[in-house]
């Protein structure tokens, strides 16, 4: 593909995942839009045909429906993604877990018209589960994979951030190395715009059913993700319940946390870690930041008011309160 040195500014997006992917970037006025548009479709839908658990015909499912302790061929990308999914599981303590989707349908939060009710709820007995990082044997070197007992498996905590890594890789494969790639509010960046001036990204205020700016953030040559209680939940009786589930409890979780941010190297920890993180809490979640040497931001809810945790590089900074 032949390119001019003057570099133009290009957006791109689509339907994928139950939202849309975005791609924006700079190239050479040569470009062909047209093969970079079907190279980022195919891209995202193949990643949404594996790793969906709405499509029935999807790879995640085929594995779902398989036998305990069959060994099951998947695609090179799922099985990458799984693979990650463990190491985040054994490195957060089980926070992040995938092997959850039981708990995800009970709840209301899966495929189909499920409604729940209050007396649905009392019939969610909690029970020890055992964690996917335990129960599920992944051979990446072999794209084979096994479970030891039956699972449910649900990727919708990293599968998001991986489809963006995805989005990335086609615009390099066509090498383009200034973009921001995102689906829905998982974002990854590369190099810089022409005038030096890095990627620009804006950070939500976690209040359900009203979209507002709580402020931005500089991006370059890394990634985004942000986990929250304030775009998917369920009330029942005067109560409220997000899709995040605590693996601990068998259930939504309930902490003070509204939303966790993190940046990484790539969308797929970054997607991973914002939940695992957004699972152990406000207490708990900023200390495993810090000791990770990670770049996260905690947001609390108080009140009416939020109060948020920032850590620089596994540094605590100082911790604000916000409207």
């Amino acid at each position: 593909m032949k390119m001019s040195t003057e570099l133009q500014r290009y957006s791109l997006n689509g339907e994928t995942m139950g939202t849309r992917y975005t791609a924006l970037f700079y190239a050479g006025t040569g470009i062909d839009t047209d093969e970079a548009r079907q190279r980022l479709a195919h891209a995202v839908a193949r990643v949404d045909q594996q790793m969906s658990t709405w499509k029935p015909d999807s790879d995640l499912n085929r594995l779902n429906a398989a036998p305990e302790q069959e060994w099951v061929s998947v695609p090179k990308e799922l099985a990458t993604v799984l693979s990650t999914a463990l190491r985040v599981s054994q490195q957060s303590g089980g926070a992040f877990d995938i092997a959850v989707g039981d708990l995800v349908n009970a709840w209301g939060f899966g495929p189909g018209e499920q409604t729940v009710t209050e007396q649905a709820i009392g019939t969610i007995a909690p029970r020890a589960r055992l964690l996917a990082s335990a129960a599920l044997v992944v051979e990446p070197q072999r794209n084979q994979v096994r479970k030891r007992v039956p699972l449910n498996l649900d990727l919708s905590g990293i599968a998001k951030g991986f489809g963006v890594d995805e989005l990335a890789r086609c615009l390099e494969g066509l090498g383009i190395t200034r973009y921001l790639v995102g689906i829905d509010g998982e974002m990854r960046a590369r190099g810089v715009k022409p005038d030096g001036q890095c990627w620009t990204v804006a950070l939500e205020k976690p209040n359900r059913g009203v979209r507002e700016v709580m402020g931005v953030m500089e991006l370059s040559d890394a990634a985004i993700a942000t986990s929250g209680d304030y775009r998917h939940w369920v009330d029942v009786a005067g109560q409220s319940y997000t899709h995040t589930m605590n693996p601990a409890t068998g259930a939504p979780l309930c902490n003070p946390l509204a939303a966790v941010t993190v940046v990484a190297a790539s969308c797929m920890l970054a997607d991973a870690w914002a939940t695992a993180l957004m699972v152990l809490g406000e207490t708990e979640g900023p200390r495993l930041a810090q000791e990770r040497g990670m770049d996260a931001l905690f947001v609390l809810r108080e009140g009416e008011q939020f109060k948020e945790i920032s850590i620089v590089g596994g540094q605590l900074q100082a911790q604000i309160e916000t409207r």
